[in-house]
Protein backbone atom coordinates (compact mmCIF):
# COMPACT_ATOMS: atom_id res chain seq x y z
CA UNK A 1 0.00 0.00 0.00
CA UNK A 2 1.07 3.65 -1.09
CA UNK A 3 1.67 5.88 1.49
CA UNK A 4 -0.35 8.52 1.63
CA UNK A 5 0.66 12.43 1.64
CA UNK A 6 -1.50 15.17 3.52
CA UNK A 7 -2.26 18.42 1.16
CA UNK A 8 0.67 19.88 -0.82
CA UNK A 9 3.40 19.70 2.27
CA UNK A 10 5.79 17.12 1.71
CA UNK A 11 6.42 14.40 3.97
CA UNK A 12 3.12 14.51 5.96
CA UNK A 13 1.54 11.33 6.18
CA UNK A 14 -2.11 10.62 6.61
CA UNK A 15 -3.05 8.96 10.20
CA UNK A 16 -2.30 5.46 9.91
CA UNK A 17 -1.12 2.55 12.14
CA UNK A 18 2.15 1.25 11.64
CA UNK A 19 0.64 -1.95 10.35
CA UNK A 20 -1.56 0.46 8.17
CA UNK A 21 1.39 2.19 6.41
CA UNK A 22 3.20 -0.04 4.61
CA UNK A 23 6.23 -0.70 7.15
CA UNK A 24 6.54 3.07 7.56
CA UNK A 25 7.87 2.90 11.15
CA UNK A 26 8.31 6.14 13.83
CA UNK A 27 11.93 6.66 12.58
CA UNK A 28 11.65 6.51 8.58
CA UNK A 29 8.54 8.84 9.31
CA UNK A 30 10.78 11.18 11.27
CA UNK A 31 13.65 11.73 8.38
CA UNK A 32 10.83 12.24 5.56
CA UNK A 33 9.14 14.94 8.09
CA UNK A 34 9.30 18.06 6.17
CA UNK A 35 10.71 20.26 9.09
CA UNK A 36 9.49 23.86 7.68
CA UNK A 37 5.95 22.97 9.05
CA UNK A 38 6.23 22.79 12.53
CA UNK A 39 6.41 19.28 14.01
CA UNK A 40 6.34 17.53 17.46
CA UNK A 41 7.39 14.15 18.41
CA UNK A 42 5.35 12.79 21.28
CA UNK A 43 6.38 9.47 23.34
CA UNK A 44 4.08 8.25 26.62
CA UNK A 45 6.52 7.98 29.40
CA UNK A 46 5.10 5.78 32.00
CA UNK A 47 2.07 3.31 32.85
CA UNK A 48 0.38 0.93 30.87
CA UNK A 49 0.93 2.27 27.22
CA UNK A 50 4.90 3.92 28.00
CA UNK A 51 6.78 4.04 25.28
CA UNK A 52 3.95 5.11 22.43
CA UNK A 53 4.66 7.60 20.15
CA UNK A 54 2.95 9.81 17.84
CA UNK A 55 4.33 12.99 15.17
CA UNK A 56 2.05 16.01 15.23
CA UNK A 57 2.25 18.13 12.43
CA UNK A 58 0.47 21.76 12.07
CA UNK A 59 -1.94 20.56 14.63
CA UNK A 60 -2.79 16.89 13.10
CA UNK A 61 -1.45 13.64 13.50
CA UNK A 62 1.11 12.81 11.10
CA UNK A 63 2.38 9.34 12.42
CA UNK A 64 0.01 7.64 14.69
CA UNK A 65 1.63 4.13 16.20
CA UNK A 66 -1.72 2.98 17.60
CA UNK A 67 -4.99 3.51 16.37
CA UNK A 68 -6.67 2.13 19.59
CA UNK A 69 -3.55 3.25 22.14
CA UNK A 70 -3.40 6.90 24.44
CA UNK A 71 -3.06 9.38 21.55
CA UNK A 72 -6.06 8.21 19.81
CA UNK A 73 -7.97 8.63 23.26
CA UNK A 74 -5.86 12.11 24.16
CA UNK A 75 -5.22 13.62 20.63
CA UNK A 76 -6.76 16.97 21.48
CA UNK A 77 -4.72 17.21 24.17
CA UNK A 78 -1.48 15.88 22.31
CA UNK A 79 -2.57 18.33 19.45
CA UNK A 80 -2.28 21.57 22.05
CA UNK A 81 1.18 20.78 23.29
CA UNK A 82 4.04 22.69 21.81
CA UNK A 83 7.46 22.67 22.79
CA UNK A 84 10.06 20.20 24.36
CA UNK A 85 10.04 18.56 27.72
CA UNK A 86 8.00 16.88 30.61
CA UNK A 87 4.00 17.26 30.45
CA UNK A 88 1.15 15.70 31.31
CA UNK A 89 -2.13 14.36 29.45
CA UNK A 90 -4.63 12.81 31.99
CA UNK A 91 -1.80 12.37 34.96
CA UNK A 92 0.54 10.46 32.83
CA UNK A 93 4.05 12.07 31.88
CA UNK A 94 5.17 13.00 28.52
CA UNK A 95 7.72 13.75 26.37
CA UNK A 96 7.20 16.32 23.89
CA UNK A 97 10.15 17.01 21.43
CA UNK A 98 10.34 20.19 18.49
CA UNK A 99 11.65 18.46 15.11
CA UNK A 100 14.15 20.71 13.75
CA UNK A 101 16.65 19.56 11.11
CA UNK A 102 20.75 20.09 11.14
CA UNK A 103 21.81 23.09 11.62
CA UNK A 104 23.54 24.72 8.40
CA UNK A 105 25.73 27.74 8.13
CA UNK A 106 25.60 28.86 4.22
CA UNK A 107 28.49 31.52 3.79
CA UNK A 108 28.30 34.17 1.32
CA UNK A 109 31.63 35.04 -0.05
CA UNK A 110 35.33 33.11 1.24
CA UNK A 111 37.43 35.64 2.13
CA UNK A 112 39.45 36.48 4.78
CA UNK A 113 36.33 36.80 7.61
CA UNK A 114 35.09 33.26 6.44
CA UNK A 115 37.61 30.89 7.58
CA UNK A 116 37.39 31.53 11.03
CA UNK A 117 33.70 31.60 11.02
CA UNK A 118 34.13 28.09 8.99
CA UNK A 119 36.46 26.82 12.01
CA UNK A 120 33.79 27.83 14.76
CA UNK A 121 31.01 26.50 13.19
CA UNK A 122 32.73 23.36 12.62
CA UNK A 123 33.59 23.03 16.30
CA UNK A 124 29.83 24.22 17.00
CA UNK A 125 28.60 20.82 14.54
CA UNK A 126 26.93 22.95 11.89
CA UNK A 127 26.85 22.34 8.34
CA UNK A 128 29.11 24.48 6.74
CA UNK A 129 28.24 25.63 3.11
CA UNK A 130 30.65 27.96 0.90
CA UNK A 131 29.81 30.23 -1.71
CA UNK A 132 31.74 32.05 -3.78
CA UNK A 133 32.93 32.46 -7.50
CA UNK A 134 37.01 32.45 -7.39
CA UNK A 135 37.99 29.00 -7.05
CA UNK A 136 41.35 29.05 -5.05
CA UNK A 137 38.34 30.65 -2.68
CA UNK A 138 36.49 27.99 -2.48
CA UNK A 139 39.41 25.28 -2.63
CA UNK A 140 40.49 27.28 0.87
CA UNK A 141 36.97 27.45 2.50
CA UNK A 142 36.99 23.01 2.01
CA UNK A 143 40.54 23.30 3.62
CA UNK A 144 39.49 25.04 7.04
CA UNK A 145 36.50 22.72 7.28
CA UNK A 146 33.50 23.67 5.01
CA UNK A 147 31.48 20.83 3.80
CA UNK A 148 30.16 22.11 0.81
CA UNK A 149 32.12 24.38 -1.44
CA UNK A 150 30.09 26.49 -4.68
CA UNK A 151 32.20 27.70 -7.17
CA UNK A 152 29.37 29.48 -8.94
CA UNK A 153 28.14 33.17 -9.19
CA UNK A 154 26.30 33.96 -6.07
CA UNK A 155 22.66 33.97 -7.19
CA UNK A 156 23.35 30.76 -9.49
CA UNK A 157 24.62 29.14 -6.14
CA UNK A 158 21.75 29.91 -4.61
CA UNK A 159 19.12 28.17 -6.25
CA UNK A 160 20.66 25.14 -5.16
CA UNK A 161 20.02 25.66 -1.44
CA UNK A 162 16.10 25.57 -0.59
CA UNK A 163 16.82 27.17 2.87
CA UNK A 164 14.66 25.68 6.04
CA UNK A 165 13.70 27.50 9.49
CA UNK A 166 17.26 26.14 10.80
CA UNK A 167 19.37 27.78 8.12
CA UNK A 168 21.56 30.69 9.00
CA UNK A 169 22.85 32.36 6.24
CA UNK A 170 26.05 34.92 6.00
CA UNK A 171 27.04 37.43 3.94
CA UNK A 172 30.23 38.78 3.55
CA UNK A 173 31.34 39.21 0.00
CA UNK A 174 33.45 41.56 -1.61
CA UNK A 175 31.25 44.04 -2.44
CA UNK A 176 27.84 45.81 -1.86
CA UNK A 177 26.57 44.54 -5.56
CA UNK A 178 27.31 40.81 -4.59
CA UNK A 179 25.51 41.39 -1.31
CA UNK A 180 22.45 42.91 -2.94
CA UNK A 181 22.43 39.89 -5.08
CA UNK A 182 22.82 37.61 -2.42
CA UNK A 183 20.07 39.33 -0.39
CA UNK A 184 17.64 39.32 -2.91
CA UNK A 185 18.27 35.44 -3.42
CA UNK A 186 18.26 34.70 0.05
CA UNK A 187 14.89 36.69 1.78
CA UNK A 188 12.08 34.43 -0.04
CA UNK A 189 14.05 31.37 1.69
CA UNK A 190 12.85 29.43 4.99
CA UNK A 191 15.97 30.53 6.95
CA UNK A 192 16.67 31.10 10.73
CA UNK A 193 18.73 33.94 10.26
CA UNK A 194 20.09 36.21 7.90
CA UNK A 195 23.64 38.50 8.53
CA UNK A 196 25.24 41.10 6.65
CA UNK A 197 28.65 42.02 7.10
CA UNK A 198 29.79 46.03 6.11
CA UNK A 199 30.23 49.95 6.86
CA UNK A 200 26.90 52.15 7.54
CA UNK A 201 27.73 53.24 4.05
CA UNK A 202 27.80 49.81 2.30
CA UNK A 203 24.77 48.61 4.52
CA UNK A 204 22.88 51.58 3.27
CA UNK A 205 23.50 51.74 0.04
CA UNK A 206 21.84 47.89 0.28
CA UNK A 207 19.02 48.59 2.16
CA UNK A 208 18.09 51.88 -0.12
CA UNK A 209 18.55 49.48 -3.14
CA UNK A 210 16.45 46.53 -1.92
CA UNK A 211 13.29 49.10 -0.90
CA UNK A 212 13.61 50.63 -4.14
CA UNK A 213 12.90 46.81 -5.77
CA UNK A 214 9.92 46.62 -3.40
CA UNK A 215 11.63 44.50 -0.37
CA UNK A 216 9.50 45.24 2.41
CA UNK A 217 10.85 47.26 5.30
CA UNK A 218 9.44 44.79 7.85
CA UNK A 219 11.96 42.11 5.81
CA UNK A 220 15.00 44.50 5.35
CA UNK A 221 15.12 45.23 9.14
CA UNK A 222 14.98 41.77 10.18
CA UNK A 223 18.51 41.45 8.70
CA UNK A 224 21.12 41.62 11.11
CA UNK A 225 23.27 44.41 9.92
CA UNK A 226 26.25 45.52 10.83
CA UNK A 227 26.16 41.64 11.53
CA UNK A 228 27.57 39.94 14.97
CA UNK A 229 27.06 41.40 18.38
CA UNK A 230 28.83 44.48 19.40
CA UNK A 231 32.23 43.53 21.20
CA UNK A 232 34.48 45.29 19.54
CA UNK A 233 36.02 43.23 17.06
CA UNK A 234 38.55 43.96 14.81
CA UNK A 235 40.95 40.91 13.84
CA UNK A 236 38.44 38.15 11.50
CA UNK A 237 39.14 35.99 14.10
CA UNK A 238 37.53 38.08 16.63
CA UNK A 239 34.43 39.06 14.06
CA UNK A 240 34.04 35.88 13.67
CA UNK A 241 33.57 35.53 17.18
CA UNK A 242 31.49 37.83 17.12
CA UNK A 243 29.74 36.41 14.09
CA UNK A 244 28.92 33.51 15.91
CA UNK A 245 27.60 34.49 18.82
CA UNK A 246 24.84 36.27 17.53
CA UNK A 247 23.70 33.17 15.88
CA UNK A 248 24.30 30.98 18.89
CA UNK A 249 21.70 33.64 20.58
CA UNK A 250 19.30 33.12 18.06
CA UNK A 251 19.34 29.87 17.35
CA UNK A 252 18.92 29.35 21.12
CA UNK A 253 15.78 31.49 21.26
CA UNK A 254 14.73 29.78 18.91
CA UNK A 255 14.30 26.46 20.96
CA UNK A 256 13.97 24.05 17.85
CA UNK A 257 15.88 20.79 18.76
CA UNK A 258 17.98 18.66 16.50
CA UNK A 259 18.13 15.19 18.60
CA UNK A 260 18.94 13.10 15.25
CA UNK A 261 22.11 14.24 13.76
CA UNK A 262 23.02 11.72 10.66
CA UNK A 263 24.99 9.50 12.11
CA UNK A 264 22.20 8.66 14.74
CA UNK A 265 19.51 8.40 12.06
CA UNK A 266 22.00 6.68 9.88
CA UNK A 267 21.85 3.67 12.77
CA UNK A 268 18.26 3.68 13.78
CA UNK A 269 17.54 3.31 9.94
CA UNK A 270 19.89 0.38 9.37
CA UNK A 271 18.53 -2.58 8.12
CA UNK A 272 20.88 -4.88 9.68
CA UNK A 273 21.50 -3.40 13.21
CA UNK A 274 21.62 -4.89 16.78
CA UNK A 275 18.89 -3.92 19.18
CA UNK A 276 20.29 -0.73 21.02
CA UNK A 277 19.36 1.65 24.09
CA UNK A 278 18.92 5.36 22.98
CA UNK A 279 18.91 7.72 26.31
CA UNK A 280 17.25 11.54 25.77
CA UNK A 281 17.62 14.07 28.19
CA UNK A 282 13.95 14.81 28.79
CA UNK A 283 14.51 17.27 31.50
CA UNK A 284 17.59 19.72 33.66
CA UNK A 285 17.92 21.25 36.60
CA UNK A 286 21.14 23.19 37.57
CA UNK A 287 24.41 23.57 34.76
CA UNK A 288 24.16 20.11 33.32
CA UNK A 289 26.44 20.44 30.50
CA UNK A 290 23.52 19.35 27.68
CA UNK A 291 20.19 20.33 27.35
CA UNK A 292 16.82 18.82 26.70
CA UNK A 293 17.01 16.66 23.69
CA UNK A 294 20.82 15.75 23.59
CA UNK A 295 20.51 12.12 22.49
CA UNK A 296 22.74 9.08 22.60
CA UNK A 297 22.63 5.61 21.52
CA UNK A 298 24.32 2.52 23.43
CA UNK A 299 24.84 -0.43 21.41
CA UNK A 300 25.61 -3.95 23.36
CA UNK A 301 29.51 -3.81 23.85
CA UNK A 302 28.93 -0.22 25.52
CA UNK A 303 30.07 1.75 22.68
CA UNK A 304 27.56 5.27 21.38
CA UNK A 305 26.72 7.30 19.07
CA UNK A 306 25.98 11.05 20.46
CA UNK A 307 26.48 12.09 23.66
CA UNK A 308 24.30 13.25 26.67
CA UNK A 309 27.14 15.29 28.35
CA UNK A 310 30.17 12.38 28.86
CA UNK A 311 31.09 12.62 32.79
CA UNK A 312 29.06 10.55 35.40
CA UNK A 313 25.66 11.14 33.72
CA UNK A 314 26.87 9.33 30.70
CA UNK A 315 28.75 6.77 32.38
CA UNK A 316 25.82 6.12 34.33
CA UNK A 317 23.37 5.54 31.75
CA UNK A 318 25.59 3.09 29.93
CA UNK A 319 25.65 0.83 32.42
CA UNK A 320 21.89 1.08 32.74
CA UNK A 321 21.65 0.98 29.07
CA UNK A 322 23.74 -2.62 29.13
CA UNK A 323 21.27 -3.87 31.68
CA UNK A 324 18.57 -3.26 29.61
CA UNK A 325 19.99 -4.75 26.49
CA UNK A 326 20.59 -7.85 28.47
CA UNK A 327 17.13 -8.21 29.76
CA UNK A 328 16.24 -8.30 25.80
CA UNK A 329 13.97 -6.40 23.45
CA UNK A 330 10.51 -6.64 25.52
CA UNK A 331 12.20 -4.10 28.28
CA UNK A 332 9.85 -1.01 28.95
CA UNK A 333 11.05 2.50 29.16
CA UNK A 334 12.97 3.26 32.41
CA UNK A 335 13.24 6.90 33.34
CA UNK A 336 16.18 7.53 34.96
CA UNK A 337 17.29 10.16 37.56
CA UNK A 338 20.85 11.60 37.98
CA UNK A 339 21.85 14.35 40.30
CA UNK A 340 25.45 15.74 40.23
CA UNK A 341 25.43 17.15 43.27
CA UNK A 342 28.19 19.17 44.79
CA UNK A 343 30.18 16.48 46.39
CA UNK A 344 29.76 13.69 43.49
CA UNK A 345 30.59 16.89 41.42
CA UNK A 346 33.97 17.48 42.92
CA UNK A 347 34.81 13.36 43.43
CA UNK A 348 34.48 13.23 39.38
CA UNK A 349 36.52 16.61 38.70
CA UNK A 350 33.68 18.04 36.55
CA UNK A 351 32.66 21.63 36.78
CA UNK A 352 29.22 21.36 35.86
CA UNK A 353 26.27 20.33 38.69
CA UNK A 354 22.92 19.82 37.99
CA UNK A 355 20.22 17.17 37.90
CA UNK A 356 19.11 15.51 34.51
CA UNK A 357 16.53 13.18 34.00
CA UNK A 358 16.33 10.44 30.91
CA UNK A 359 13.98 8.30 29.20
CA UNK A 360 15.56 5.45 27.94
CA UNK A 361 14.00 2.88 25.75
CA UNK A 362 15.63 -0.27 24.00
CA UNK A 363 15.31 0.60 20.25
Amino acid sequence: MEIETGGSVYGVYIMKTMSESSGMKFYEAIDEMDTNVECLMLTVCEGEFAGEKIIISAGEAAWLEKSDGFFSVHMEEAAAITGSGLTEIGGVRIYSETLGSEKEIIICGAGHVSMPVIRIAKMMNFRVTAIDDREAFVQNALANGADIGICKGFEEALTEIPGTKDSFFIIVTRGHRYDRECLLSIIGKPHAYIGMIGSRRKVGMVKKSLADAGVSQEIIDSVHTPIGLEIGAETPEEIAVSIMAEIIEVKNKKKRNFGFPRDIMNELLSVEREPLVMAVIVSKKGSSPRGVGARMLVKSDGSIIGTIGGGMAEAAAIKKALEMLSEGKSTRPYMMNIDMDGKAVEEEGMICGGAVELLMEVV
